[in-house]
């Protein structure tokens, strides 16, 4: 048994009773949408067409938003449903980002991911899902696709059908008969597109003045194809109606990012110079002041990303209950394990301080170090692999994130130990191995940023407007002059004067430009819609 959706275009007459029998029917509330339709318009005045499209959850056979769920809160039912528990739900949104057609939204009441279930409460008794019941053009067929006779398979055997996004590799199991173009791939359509049917004019398409109340002119040249009484007549392609997604993610994500990666590179940097003879010394006082810093990056960073979940009271649902194929639920035990052992390797190392031991056992260094530094390696890049598993987001499959996250923890570690100067003067070798890695790590990153992450050609149409986003678009200042321009000019400059203060300078600007630049980067793809 599979279930499935069918939705005839020809016959639909965007009347929007399944959208109103959808929120009666599952108590949906108002501002959130599991069924919504669609509204596009092409053409030019006098032969211009609207289409309508039903849109919801496509039931994917390969559904990533159920990889994604780091406590099987969203899972798969046995008969192809992609079903939710809210009682399991711990608000991360990573099913959000998940999901290629922005079918999934947190529910304002409860604070848990919702989506439309498929009437599966109406199904286990029989009963047809409510948008079916009530479509008055039976322009909605549910059954199971399966089965030969159903009518929801006669149907797709029969007609030319389409879905959406199939280049995504989810098997979606949501038919349009007759779909538009324009409908089924939002990137058609300007990121702009902010005139709606109701909407007024907002801003000038190359013209001087605004556009009249109500005009429409997504689309067209500054003078618009056709004017009548000062009011543009037609429109080439534009959204007429359609349900608005919130932006999900925000600043919680690049701070932690920043956070962790501060973290993971302290350690790295002190480990590997602890457990190497050839390397700097690290005494006890140094331990004790950057591996203490490190310490309260971690407490910052788990801070943050309980802050960032909507139900942070549920939190321990990502120890007690995890799904091991989300990056989430991996992410919180590799934060959890590098926490402990990197406190333990921390108080170690800093006993002598206190005069608790003349000096650390080489012996416990080793066993931390094996647990510990590997840990760390991973804390540093695990986000990359979680941005990937979003796979509603194109721009964050890059393959050069694992190693642009790597580098920015090589160098944020590095600028970690050097303001621990302040309290714990640093030996000079370790000062100067700290600033080279730090100058090597801002250029390293500076090639990657222009030579992989925004140089080369993106897969998809989705992932090019993400990256046009960032560059040219709402984020650019984020991007060149916060994460440019401080982050790696400025810091690089600051670098090679040979002052302590200058080395501040140079952590400053480097954490600043980190913040900034993941800042476009998570929010940059989350601009681009979905549906």
């Amino acid at each position: 048994m599979n279930y499935g959706f069918a939705i005839n275009t020809r016959t639909c007459i965007g009347c929007h009773a399944c959208s109103t029998a959808c929120k009666s029917e599952n108590q949906v509330p108002v501002s959130v949408n599991r069924t919504w339709v669609k509204y596009t318009e092409t053409g030019t005045f006098p032969d211009a067409k609207r289409h309508f499209q039903v849109t919801r959850c496509n039931h994917c056979a390969n559904p990533p938003c159920v990889r994604s769920c780091p406590t099987s809160a969203m899972y798969q039912r046995e008969d192809g449903i992609v079903e939710f528990n809210s009682d399991h739900c711990i608000g991360c949104k990573a099913c959000i980002q998940a999901c290629p057609y922005d079918a999934i939204y947190i529910d304002p009441e409860s604070n848990t991911a919702a989506k439309c279930h498929f009437c599966a409460h109406r199904l286990d008794v029989g009963l047809e899902p409510a948008c079916v019941v009530v479509c008055p053009e039976q322009a909605i067929v549910a059954g199971d696709l399966d089965d030969p006779t159903s009518n929801i398979a006669k149907l797709i055997a029969t007609e030319s059908v389409t879905v959406r996004k199939p280049e995504q590799g989810t098997a979606p199991n949501l038919f349009y008969i007759d779909g538009n173009e324009v409908g089924l791939h939002p990137s058609l359509l300007s990121k702009d597109n902010d005139q709606f049917m109701w909407g007024d004019k907002t801003k000038s398409h190359g013209s001087k003045d605004a556009a009249p109340r109500g005009a429409s002119t997504q689309g067209l040249p500054a003078d618009g194809p056709i004017q009548m009484g000062g009011r543009t007549a037609g429109h080439m392609v534009q959204v007429g109606y359609n349900a608005q997604h919130r932006t999900y993610w925000h600043w919680p994500i690049p701070a932690y990012i920043v956070t962790k990666a501060m973290a993971a590179g302290i350690i790295l940097l002190l480990g590997l110079c602890s457990i190497t003879d050839s390397t700097p010394e690290v005494t006890p006082s140094t331990w004790f002041a950057a591996g203490g810093l490190s310490v309260l990056m971690m407490l910052i960073t788990s801070a943050l990303l309980i802050y960032d979940l909507d139900r942070p009271e549920r939190f321990l649902f990502l120890f007690i209950r995890p799904q091991w194929r989300s990056w989430v639920a991996r992410a919180a035990w590799i934060l959890a394990g590098f926490s402990v052992t990197s406190a333990v390797w921390w108080a170690w190392e800093s006993g002598p301080v206190f005069g608790l031991w003349s000096s650390p056992s080489q012996v416990i260094r080793g066993l931390l170090a094996a647990v510990t530094l590997p840990l760390a390696a991973m804390t540093g890049t695990y986000t990359a692999f979680l941005f990937a598993q979003a796979e509603g987001r194109d721009m964050w499959q890059s393959q050069a994130t694992p190693v642009h996250m790597a580098i920015q923890t090589l160098y944020l570690g590095s600028v970690g130990v050097l303001v621990t100067h302040i309290v714990s003067p640093l030996s000079e070798p370790l000062w100067t191995g700290a600033m080279q890695a730090t100058q090597l790590g801002l250029v390293l990153s500076l090639v990657l940023i222009f030579g992989g992450e925004f140089a080369t050609p993106r897969a998809s149409e989705v992932a090019a407007q993400a990256v046009r986003e960032v560059k040219r678009g709402h984020y650019r200042h984020h991007f060149w002059i916060g994460g440019i321009l401080f982050g790696h000019i400025i810091a690089l400059l600051c670098s090679v004067v040979p002052l302590p203060m200058a080395s501040y300078a140079t952590a400053l600007f480097a954490v600043i430009g980190v913040f900034f630049y993941e800042m476009a980067y998570v929010m940059a793809p989350q601009r681009i819609p979905n549906s």
